[in-house]
């Protein structure tokens, strides 16, 4: 039995099909649209349309863009001689916001996942690797830290090893406020590796660590 009309129950369907939009979300927004006015709809579905024909990768990164080259890409004054890889436009923007890296971007658009077949053909690490023909000092993979993401930085790490191109991994440690004792085993790990590891809280808490690389060696 439908409720409402076929347009609005047309409607929410397309909506819910989005990513992160349920049932009932998308019947908020569907009566939310109905009861616009009508120019911003109409401005609304333009920017749909519009986005869908005319965004485009960049040849050069692989990041969503309206152009050949992304704004990135297309700046003189970044440093292209330092590349880091991301898994997709939205981590981009993510480290563009601190405002502190001056390099360049390449957008994987995926990390590899054997348990949803998709491997390193899947991705873009063709052209990354196209791309470390030129003139590169370093790469720094910036790949989430999940089990797709440490697969994916280990993948690349060992394809860009034989090229003789620094290869940097970002940190991952405890955020602020953050309590050791929720903090996961790998990243407690790389902590101890990288040397972070002090005793200004005690004999006990060192403990744990040795502890810890005891049971799991070095990561």
């Amino acid at each position: 039995m439908e409720y409402y009309s076929s347009h609005i129950s047309k409607l929410i369907e397309q909506l819910s099909r989005l990513p992160g939009i349920g049932a009932k979300s998308a019947q908020r927004l569907a009566f939310h649209i109905v009861n616009m006015p009508k120019e911003q709809v109409e401005q609304l579905a333009g920017s749909i349309t519009g986005a869908r024909e005319n965004v485009k990768y960049c040849k050069e990164c692989f990041t969503l863009t309206d152009q050949e080259l992304c704004p990135i890409c297309a700046n003189e004054k970044r440093n292209h001689k330092q590349i880091m890889v991301v898994e997709n436009t939205r981590d981009l923007a993510a480290y563009e916001k601190t405002g502190k890296y001056d390099g360049v971007y390449h957008v994987l658009h995926g990390a590899i996942s054997p348990m949803l077949g998709i491997g390193p053909n899947d991705i873009r690490l063709k052209e990354l690797m196209l791309r470390l023909q030129g003139d590169v000092d370093e790469v720094i993979i910036a790949t989430n830290s999940s089990l797709e993401g440490e697969t994916t930085a280990m993948y690349i790490s060992k394809l860009i090893k034989p090229t003789g191109i620094r290869v940097s991994r970002i940190a991952s440690g405890v955020p602020v406020g953050g309590d050791l004792e929720y903090i996961d085993e790998v990243t407690l790990l790389r902590l101890w590796k990288a040397g972070w590891i002090c005793n200004s809280e005690g004999t006990e808490q060192l403990q744990v660590f040795e502890e810890l690389y005891a049971v799991f060696g070095e990561y």
